[in-house]
């Protein structure tokens, strides 16, 4: 395994500079063509979201493949290597599989332990898996991770060591106040129809306002969210959908605004802001939750308006409590990267074993077949008995040192024991590289689909 990651974060990056780095999807799909096109890397996926971007590659070479992941992040994000270089960190190995599973537990986003980032490990794997870039180690890793983090949210308290950006984003539009107590009875908007924007759609619903109108580009989506905030048994908000060129008028109806598009330019400038707010008494509270932003920052300064983004959350998140159960989630992490790594040297040797296994059963029918040629005399009988027999000395003597074999290799620093093995019985690299190759094809079939 040469796993490694290069990527950014809010821990290691402002907002400012995040928020130019994003990804459109199909910068994302061309970025990991190219990936796969550069020289050291033979797989590669992106996990992207509002507050990271991580480029996950398997290399053969440490420092050609950081090199070649950091240009490509430059290139494709539009920042400037020299600019973005500072605010890179790297992981290799079992450090990358440590960062992956502490980010599917919620140990590395902005609010501790929520949930959200595990359906966008799950998008990256999808994406790697559709454009066949992501192989059997990117596989097995992101699979592994997904499982990790739902192993840390059923075993432990890290749910309440933090919650969903969206509820977050409502508590400090809130100021203190109950968020059910706040938003009863408003009016809420809802701009975008993605994933972030129907959970933020739902939790409104959830927290007592009375209308809920989602406005999107493509009205289908924004229809059919609507619809299922209005499907019998809800909360009792009521639901339509709107065009994008009617956000304006809705702003000027509307209590709170929550707004996450896939926009590259703003959706809401200031000057909207302000004309929404002209004519008007109640306060308007804005949550942006996009990256880049959707709502002008100029609209901080209009009065009337409480504005929180992805910065202000960025601020307030650093001096949110931990909870106890953060320790044990990192416990968990930590037996299971000790795992995975233990699984991948140890199916790293199996092929080798496995060549081992067929050169010795050539052996055998060789041997036997010599032997019928010197003894044409034995009965059908005679010679299943000394085949049989002849199998069993082989695999007795093949038992113990393939066992051993296997478990020191599973160990840290085990990963030489498969070059040990084929130089100590002169295995063709070829027959390895086969069975490799046959391992490689089953588990693309194995995981097609899975996600």
């Amino acid at each position: 395994m040469s796993l490694l990651v290069v990527g950014l974060s809010h821990r290691s990056a402002p907002v400012s500079v995040l928020e130019r780095a994003s990804l459109a999807a199909d910068t994302r799909t061309k970025l990991l063509q190219d990936t796969l096109a550069a020289e050291p890397a033979t797989e590669g996926t992106v996990l992207a979201t509002c507050n990271r971007i991580e480029l996950y590659a398997d290399v053969d070479k440490f420092h050609a493949g950081v090199a070649e992941l950091s240009t490509l992040l430059a290139q494709h994000s539009g920042v400037g290597l020299d600019e973005l270089t500072p605010y890179l960190y790297v992981h290799y190995e079992d450090r990358a599989v440590h960062h992956l599973f502490s980010v599917a537990c919620g140990l590395d986003s902005m609010v501790v332990g929520e949930g959200q980032i595990l359906g966008q490990i799950k998008d990256a794997l999808a994406l790697g898996q559709e454009l066949h870039t992501a192989g059997r180690l990117l596989n097995d890793l992101f699979q592994q991770a997904l499982r990790v983090g739902k192993r840390a949210h059923s075993e432990t308290g890290i749910d309440r060591a933090g919650q969903s950006l969206v509820t977050f984003g409502l508590e400090q539009l809130a100021d203190g106040e109950d968020v059910e107590t706040w938003a009863k009875g408003k009016k809420a908007l809802v701009i975008g129809a993605g994933s972030m924007s129907s959970l933020a759609a739902a939790t409104l619903a959830r927290s007592g306002v009375s209308e809920i109108v989602v406005a999107n580009r493509t009205l289908a989506r924004a229809e059919r969210l609507a619809q299922i905030l209005n499907e019998p048994g809800g909360t009792g908000a009521a639901a339509r959908a709107a065009e994008m060129v009617a956000v304006g008028d809705e702003l000027g109806r509307a209590d709170v605004v929550v707004s996450c598009t896939g926009a590259t330019g703003l959706v809401l400038t200031g000057d909207d802001v302000a004309a929404a707010v002209r004519d008007r008494e109640a306060p308007l509270a804005l949550l942006d939750l996009a990256m880049p932003r959707d709502i002008d920052a100029a609209a901080h300064r209009v009065p009337g308006v409480r504005l929180v983004d992805i910065e202000s959350l960025a601020e307030a998140s650093a001096d949110a409590p931990m909870a106890a159960d953060v320790d044990r989630v990192r416990g968990i992490v930590s037996d299971e990267v000790a795992a995975f790594g233990a699984a991948q040297r140890a199916a790293h040797i199996t092929p080798t074993v496995v060549a081992l296994r067929a050169m010795a059963a050539d052996v055998v029918t060789s041997e036997v077949a010599r032997l019928e040629g010197r003894l044409p005399g034995l009965d059908e009988k005679q010679r299943a008995e000394i085949t049989q027999t002849v199998r069993r000395v082989v695999d007795k003597l093949l038992h113990a040192p393939t066992v051993r074999v296997k478990q020191l290799a599973s160990e840290p620093g085990g990963a030489g024991y498969a070059d040990a093995l084929r130089t100590l019985f002169d295995l063709d690299p070829e027959t390895v590289a086969a069975v490799s190759r046959a391992d490689l094809n089953d588990a693309d079939v194995k995981n097609r689909g899975r996600v």
